[in-house]
C-alpha cells in the first residue's frame, strides 16, 4: 500500500500563488499515476489535474487549465500541484490520490487518499 500526505495548503489572496505537494510512503510513487481531487463543504469533490507515473501524461480540469501545473519528482517520491492566479473559487480542501493505472479524471480509479490540505483564496 502507498500513504499519501499532502502539504503546502494555506491562505492566499487572490491572483497569488501556492504550490501543494503529495509526499508518499509505503511504495515507490513512481508506480502509480496520481491525481489532485478538490472538495468544498456541500458539493461533490471534482478532478483538479493528473499526472501519469512516469510523467508522460498529463490532463486538467478546465477550470484550472493555463493556472495549474502538476508534476512530479519520482526521485524524491512526491507529486506537485503548482496553482497561479488563483481565485476564490479555487477554495476547496484539496486531496491527492494514487491509482495503479492511469486514468485521468476517473475519481473511482484511485484507491489510496491523503487527508487534503486546506487552500483558502481571499478576494
Amino acid at each position: 500500500q502507498v500513504q499519501l500526505v499532502e502539504s503546502g495548503g494555506g491562505l492566499v489572496q487572490a491572483a497569488g500563488s501556492l504550490n501543494l505537494s503529495c509526499s508518499a510512503s509505503g511504495r515507490t510513487l513512481s508506480s502509480y499515476a496520481t491525481g489532485w481531487f478538490r472538495q468544498t463543504p456541500g458539493k461533490e469533490r471534482e478532478f483538479v489535474a493528473a499526472i501519469s507515473g512516469s510523467g508522460a501524461l498529463k490532463s486538467y480540469a478546465e477550470s484550472v487549465k493555463g493556472r495549474f501545473t502538476i508534476s512530479r519528482d519520482n526521485a524524491k517520491n512526491t507529486v506537485y500541484l503548482q496553482m497561479k492566479s488563483l481565485k476564490p473559487e479555487d477554495t476547496a480542501v484539496y486531496y491527492c490520490a494514487a491509482s495503479s493505472y492511469y486514468s485521468g479524471s476517473r475519481e473511482s480509479a484511485y484507491g489510496y487518499w491523503g487527508q487534503g490540505t486546506q487552500v483558502t483564496v481571499s478576494s
